[in-house]
């Protein structure tokens, strides 16, 4: 264990023996940190992925850097089949211990892997497109698009959950335990799994109340006041017996036919045909109604695909945005104030996670005014020397984080340098605005003498 002050390693005393640190709290919180892990690792050796996730959470928010931790909670959640909170674990993991950390392996495991890459796009395009169905009440679309989604990735357990959920709206109880079954076989004590098959249960009892549990080949039930008993599986052969007393009724018409007259002969001829023609109409309807269907399917997966194309660059820019940030702690660390800077513009943080999103408020409070600082420098400096498309990329970055900087000088400059670099049209841009926000300074009325000129 390295001391939190000098990173020099401790000994059995509360005092750190390099820098003479108090350490007696810090030692505590790494060990509960450690015992949470522990407690997590054992859960998860029993199949109790839930629980281990609850102990791991915990134990980070005692130690954020228990890189262990972390990299086991990567572990659960993709056990789980939640591909994209695992990715986050390892990418947070990997920020903060860069060297000798097992979850670079991971991470190029999967990015290398552009088939597992599509699989995990079409995975969570496929869920969030069966929520949508519940919400709009569409549960048959649900229960199809779910199917799809559990036969690219097994282990959902949120899947197969929502998908026994369904099965008990409908009143498929048998349907909604082998599903609950299958999500037990990942996550043995999910309380949401276990609440589900109570359920289930429940309407099995309530739909079979004289069903006997103890022979599963055989079932009973009512009728009148008497109790019928057969077994489970037992071979409905009415329709072989109707098909024979088809056969013998032709065969006894055809010996009446013959003794008709031929007026019941015709009548029985058209009748026939009336019902050939109802037949015909009905078998029409339901062809048209399964083209109508299959031609919906179709439409939904064209949109599939050309919506796949998006998810794949919103996972892309996901990535690159964990990149930039570690980019950017790297040169802050080495006081790269303008290094760091740009990588933090090319930083996304609306796809960072809450803890990814600390660290980048951190770095970009304390780099954000000495690298703004810089870029003006630079941009008034490259201006001076007539290098006026310096000027325009270093101010305008100025202006994209803060468009009053230095009371509007950055404003007035960016303008004229737009302006010397012959682009009047979006010089005239920035002098509005310098008109707009410092009214009545000699910059103002400078920048209006500039509006007024024709292109």
């Amino acid at each position: 264990m390295e001391c939190y002050n000098c990173g020099a390693e401790l000994g059995k005393g509360d005092i750190c023996q390099s820098c003479g640190t108090n350490v007696k709290i810090y030692k505590k919180i790494r060990m509960a940190s450690n015992a949470y892990y522990n407690d997590a690792l054992r859960k998860a050796g029993v199949r109790n992925l839930s629980g281990a996730i609850e102990s791991l959470k915990t134990g980070l928010r005692f130690y954020k850097l228990n890189i262990d931790a972390r990299n086991l909670l990567g572990l659960v959640y993709f056990e789980m089949g939640e591909v994209v909170e695992a990715l986050t674990e390892w990418v947070i993991s990997k920020n903060y211990q860069p060297k000798d950390n097992i979850a670079s392996r991971y991470l190029d495991e999967i990015q290398n892997n552009s088939g597992r890459l599509e699989t995990i796009n079409q995975t969570i395009k496929k869920y969030n497109q069966a929520l949508l169905y519940c919400r709009q009440d569409s549960r048959d679309l649900a229960i199809i698009q779910l199917k799809k989604v559990l036969s690219l990735n097994p282990k959902l357990v949120r899947g197969h959950q929502l998908l026994a959920l369904l099965y008990i709206q409908e009143h498929k109880y048998d349907q909604a335990k082998k599903a609950l079954r299958n999500a037990g076989k990942i996550d043995a004590d999910n309380t949401t799994t276990l609440r589900y098959l109570k359920e289930a249960n429940a309407g099995i009892r309530e739909n079979n109340p004289n069903k006997k549990p103890k022979n599963d080949e055989l079932i009973s039930y009512q009728s009148g006041n008497e109790t019928i008993i057969q077994p489970r599986y037992l071979k409905d052969n009415s329709a072989i017996g109707t098909i024979i007393n088809m056969v013998i009724g032709i065969a006894i018409g055809i010996a009446i036919t013959a003794f008709l007259v031929v007026p019941g002969v015709r009548r029985q001829v058209q009748n026939t045909a009336k019902e050939e023609v109802v037949e015909a109409n009905n078998t029409i309807a339901s062809k048209n109604q399964t083209i109508s269907s299959l031609e919906a399917q179709i439409d939904d997966l064209t949109a599939q695909v050309n919506d796949s194309k998006t998810s794949v660059e919103d996972y892309q820019s996901r990535i690159s945005s964990y990149e930039q940030l570690l980019a950017a702690y790297v040169a802050y660390a080495a006081k790269d104030t303008e290094t760091a800077g740009t990588a933090l513009g090319n930083a996304n943080p609306d796809y960072l996670t809450e803890e990814s999103r600390q660290i980048y408020e951190t770095i970009n409070t304390e780099v954000n005014a000495e690298y703004i600082s810089t870029l003006y420098r630079e941009g008034t400096s490259a201006y001076s020397a007539q290098e006026y498309e310096v000027a325009i990329e270093k101010l305008g970055k100025v202006i994209e984080m803060n468009e009053t900087y230095e009371d509007g000088n950055a404003l007035y400059y960016l303008a004229q340098a737009y302006r010397r670099n012959d682009d009047l049209a979006t010089a005239k841009i920035y002098y509005q605005k310098v008109v707009d926000l410092y009214p009545g300074t000699e910059r103002a009325a400078t920048a209006q003498n500039y509006l007024e000129i024709e292109e």
